[in-house]
């Protein structure tokens, strides 16, 4: 949890514009569902709604070395956890917007929009993301030949 939540600080110190809060409730969430073989890769942020102007849904997004998993923890009970593997990634798209960016990321199953993103951080996200999950389909595609 400590490196969860220290590498979510590191993101909003560096990139302020991006509307978050609660991250050490959203990084308890990541910990939870963390495997002990996962490492880390990139931590970020968003609030998972369709308008620029609903505040209301936090979520922490954490690339790991095996998949990407998106958490926010409820306010009162309970949590809601989504967790994206390489093989069910599809594509991410970037909008940026006048004063927030918004990150979509496409999967099988769903569409999850993040928006409130701090415009300067969406080349960052892109990159990890999208590095990421090349790299990793290869080895999904180099599986399934075999």
């Amino acid at each position: 949890m400590k490196e969860v939540y220290r590498l979510a600080k590191e993101f909003k110190r560096k990139y302020p514009l991006t509307v978050a809060w609660r991250l050490r409730s959203h990084s308890k969430v990541i910990a939870k569902h963390l495997n002990p073989d996962e490492k880390i890769l990139y931590v970020f942020m968003g609030q998972k709604n369709h308008g620029s102007f609903d505040f209301v849904n936090t979520n922490l997004i954490v690339l790991t070395s095996k998949r990407l998993m998106i958490a926010t923890k409820r306010l009162l009970f309970g949590y809601f956890f989504i967790a994206v593997t390489p093989d069910m990634f599809n594509d991410l798209t970037v909008i940026d917007g006048i004063i927030w960016g918004r990150i979509k990321i496409d999967t099988v199953k769903e569409e999850v929009l993040l928006s409130n993103i701090d415009p300067k951080a969406l080349p960052e996200i892109e990159t990890q993301v999208s590095d990421y999950m090349i790299k990793e389909k290869r080895k999904y595609a180099q599986r399934s030949i075999k």
